[in-house]
């Protein structure tokens, strides 16, 4: 279930997020949007085809270095992702993180989504060594670039902290599980379903470290905002 949380909510974070418009008539942008639906529709191959189109638009109007270009890479790796064809997702993620260094510095947000992403790739095959420092790195891109409390934040804590939780390492993962929660909390009110999937995950590490009291709770408390939803 970690899995899907943190797959569920980079997907959120790399195709939501906002670039700038290559071409006058917004070709774009209205790719991208429909490279989502297709996403969220399990439509998986004609959402690539289109990520494609995407891709090829930002390279002619923007050249291989405008930001569009990673993003656009960063979105057709991740279609790659929900096919389980990691090694082709692995190398688009490789080279829009090489692109995004290139053109946005090494500290910029866009390039921690990415990092974010690589890290969910590896961590979906059980390379917890490789995951975890990309993890790291984008936490602390984001803690700097945007500050310890941004939304953005809670998903590189939830990320790292399942890296740890995956490992039986439980002792790391809370408190990052538990920052993750309060950040949500606040910046999302405390019904929303991201904080759900938040519970969810630290209800696991409760129970895992014999409080299944705790974790009975925090499994209530999320079931009852999935309820609210439906």
């Amino acid at each position: 279930m970690n899995r899907l949380i943190a797959a569920s909510i980079s997907l959120l974070l790399v195709l939501a997020s906002s670039a700038p418009a290559v071409t006058p008539d917004l070709t774009w942008e209205m790719l991208n949007a429909e490279v989502l639906s297709l996403y969220r529709q399990g439509q998986y191959q004609q959402g690539m085809e289109v990520a494609k189109k995407a891709l090829k638009v930002a390279e002619q109007a923007g050249g291989l270095y405008h930001p569009t270009v990673a993003l656009s890479m960063n979105n057709l790796a991740l279609l790659h992702k929900a096919q389980g064809q990691y090694e082709q997702a692995e190398r688009l993620y490789l080279f829009s993180l090489m692109l995004g260094e290139e053109a946005r510095g090494l500290h910029h947000p866009s390039v921690a989504t990415t990092l974010n992403n690589l890290g969910a790739l590896y961590n979906a095959q059980g390379w917890y060594a490789k995951a975890e420092p990309l993890h790291r790195r984008a936490l602390d891109i984001k803690e700097k670039a945007l500050g310890p409390d941004h939304l953005s934040v809670a998903l590189s804590l939830s990320n790292l902290a399942e890296c740890h939780s995956n490992q039986g390492r439980y002792a790391q993962a809370e408190p990052l599980y538990q920052r993750a929660l309060t950040i949500r909390e606040r910046a999302l009110g405390p019904g929303h379903p991201a904080v759900a999937r938040s519970l969810e995950a630290l209800a696991v590490v409760y129970q895992e470290t014999a409080r299944p009291d705790e974790a009975t709770a925090l499994r209530k408390r999320a079931a009852a905002i999935d309820a609210e939803r439906h």
